[in-house]
């Protein structure tokens, strides 16, 4: 039970830890494969490229596949909390990384869904110990989060204005002016109230241009609101900043605080 306990943590220290060299190097060659897996996807979606060596790059997405698959269940063996990692944020993208080639095989064509793999390039600020980067990350991440609920609410309010300002365009212009259906006007006030402007449709009565010229001032407004929501959760994560301490063993949750005795996920010292 010893030896398998032992051969567990050798294996944990190569695949979640970079402090040594088998680990770098493991992560070295690890980014040099997703690399390789992303270059081949992306060719193999050029149509002339395709014709000529389809076949390869068919074989090259599976013997990627086939090597991220045994990765995966590595990281699931040296692990004491194997959900853990399931549920975490690499553990599913490194999920992402391999569920597309199997995908693939009920639905033609979701083996583009592999460049979901360039997400794994985030490893890169481990891998180099660039843990300012991951820093700022988690800072944003937090930002996010606490900027969803009243987002969220703005963003109701923002589509409540469009349905009522489009139903509006709806009976200005009308049908003869190219605003055809409610719906069809309120795909105009979005476009409009976002300021992209297509111009597919616009409006042709005087009172029709007042209430666009309306839409496009509060169309400013409204792209500073998120903005500035975001900048004060982000101002707010800054005060509370926090510096990272080492990969927990069982569940390999990374940023933990420098003072952290235990995993803030799973519970285990560290």
């Amino acid at each position: 039970m010893q030896n398998k306990l032992t051969w567990q943590a050798r294996l944990h220290e190569v695949i979640y830890e970079s402090n040594t060299t088998a680990g770098k190097v493991f992560d070295i060659s690890l980014l040099f494969f997703i690399l390789a897996s992303i270059v081949v996807v992306m060719l193999d979606s050029i149509q002339s490229l395709h014709q000529q060596y389809g076949a390869l790059f068919y074989k090259l997405e599976w013997a990627f596949t086939i090597l991220f698959t045994v990765e995966y269940i590595l990281r699931l063996i040296c692990i004491k909390k194997p959900w853990q990692y399931i549920t975490s944020f690499l553990g599913i993208i490194d999920l992402l990384a391999i569920f597309p080639s199997y995908l693939s095989i009920f639905y033609i064509g979701a083996q583009s869904l592999l460049v979901f793999r360039a997400l794994r390039l985030l490893r890169i600020f481990r891998i180099f110990r660039m843990a300012h980067f991951i820093t700022e990350m988690q800072f944003l991440g937090s930002a996010l989060r606490g900027s969803l609920k009243k987002i969220s609410i703005f963003m109701m309010v923002v589509l409540m204005l469009v349905i009522i300002l489009g139903s509006v365009m709806y009976l200005v212009e009308g049908e003869e002016n190219g605003f055809t259906s409610i719906p069809e006007s309120i795909y105009w006030a979005i476009v409009t109230i976002t300021t992209v402007g297509y111009g597919d449709i616009s409006p042709v009565t005087p009172l029709g241009k007042f209430i666009a010229s309306f839409i496009m001032i509060i169309g400013y407004g409204i792209i500073a609101v998120p903005t500035g929501i975001v900048t004060t959760e982000m101002a707010l994560a800054v005060r509370n900043k926090k510096h990272l301490h080492e990969t927990c063993p069982a569940c390999g949750l990374e940023g933990h605080d420098s003072d952290a005795v235990y995993c803030k996920q799973c519970g285990e010292k560290l």
